[in-house]
């Protein structure tokens, strides 16, 4: 069947509106910033798009509540793509060339971040993605930014973490190959685990949608290993571990941060238990900055934050913080002010932008128990255990 994109773009703006009531409409008067942002509010990773919408909502409503940027109330302009890199796509393309935005937030799939990002560097608008870890994602552009760590980073952090922690040598990886973000982790963590004298014992793989995973997990059974790795989003991975365990696997399953959801464990809470995970934040951390974040955001939408929303919530700050450094909404300007971002205090933890455009920050794991995520450990950004390992 032949794909509408603008179509589909139209009707999802729409449904946006009637679902979330802080979205605003293009064309803002001129005593306000127009700054866009593109999300899965609906579709297959909707929790994803829901989450770091409601933290860019929460730090626009403060920001504005405090006076603003340089005099001006922010006009957040949001696209739901629907969890559709087309969608994507027709989204920035409406962000960019309609709305004229001074500068885009979004998205948290890497795919849709590529596909969108090609739009913002062509036109000299600056994006930062909250939550794209794939390493091709700022290689788009000198415009493109993250405020998240890197697949490299978090494949090579959960390889140490199989084999120097939990002290395993035979890994197995079920990778989904339709999303570079679980190609990416994919290939870190292989090479990571290998180089320190462990073995992949199998390789298997699925695509986005897939339900029945049973064939490649009676593979990795057969191969016997002591640890799988599984780089997926938690549509799948819910589905994944309740299979393995359902067939006898017990060995330890990680994953990275496409598991932070609410949605994972619902109905398999005890079958999740010896997992763990890379994560961005951690609702048991002390810091206060940590805590005041999270009772501001249950104040608001009268639920725990999840990682996704910590890191909505960041990326808007940051992007305030450089336009209020940059004195102006200048593209040019702009673009140097985010580059320059040095030790901005995030909730996600101190965030330096390094030469690439990539963020320089600390990264969590996460242990599940009965279906609770608990803070196991915290590394630092060149590989520092910050923290003691809690089991």
């Amino acid at each position: 069947m032949k794909s509408y994109p603008i179509l589909k773009t139209a009707l999802s703006l729409a449904l946006s509106t009637l679902l979330f009531s802080s979205c605003k409409t293009a064309g803002g008067p001129s005593n306000t910033i127009p700054i866009g942002e593109f999300a899965s509010l609906t579709g297959g990773t909707a929790t994803f798009g829901q989450s770091v919408h409601n933290g860019d909502v929460l730090a626009v409503d403060e920001i504005n509540a405090a006076g603003g940027i340089l005099g001006k109330q922010i006009d957040l302009i949001t696209e739901d793509d629907q969890s559709k890199t087309e969608d994507a796509v027709a989204s920035v393309q409406k962000l960019v060339n309609a709305d004229h935005v001074i500068a885009v937030l979004g998205e948290v799939a890497s795919s849709r971040s590529m596909a969108g990002a090609p739009i913002c560097q062509a036109a000299h608008v600056p994006m930062i993605t909250p939550a794209s870890t794939n390493i091709d994602v700022t290689k788009k552009g000198d415009y493109i930014f993250r405020i998240c760590y890197t697949d490299p980073f978090q494949g090579q952090t959960m390889a140490q973490f199989a084999y120097n922690t939990l002290g395993k040598r035979r890994a197995a990886i079920l990778l989904d190959v339709k999303q570079d973000y679980s190609v990416g982790l994919d290939a870190a963590f292989k090479n990571t685990f290998t180089f320190l004298g462990g073995t992949i014992v199998s390789e298997q793989s699925y695509s986005t949608g897939d339900k029945d995973f049973r064939a490649a997990l009676t593979s990795i059974k057969g191969a016997n290993p002591d640890v799988i790795f599984v780089p997926g989003y938690y549509t799948e991975v819910s589905l994944i571990v309740r299979q393995a365990r359902e067939l006898g696997i017990t060995v330890p399953i990680l994953g990275g941060d496409g598991w932070d959801s609410p949605e994972l464990t619902k109905g398999a809470e005890a079958q999740f238990n010896n997992t763990y995970f890379s994560n961005h934040f951690s609702t048991e951390d002390p810091d206060t900055t940590v805590q005041l974040f999270i009772k501001k955001y249950q104040d608001r939408y009268h639920t725990v934050p999840d990682a996704m929303a910590a890191l909505g919530y960041d990326a808007t700050r940051l992007l305030a913080d450089a336009i209020t450094r940059a004195g102006s909404t200048d593209s040019v300007k702009l673009r140097r002010a985010i580059a320059s971002t040095k030790n901005f205090p995030g909730v996600t933890g101190n965030i330096t932008i390094d030469a690439e455009r990539n963020a320089s920050k600390p990264i969590t794991i996460i242990k599940i128990v009965n279906g609770a995520f608990h803070f196991a450990q915290r590394i630092g950004p060149n590989g520092e255990p910050m923290t003691p390992f809690q089991p």
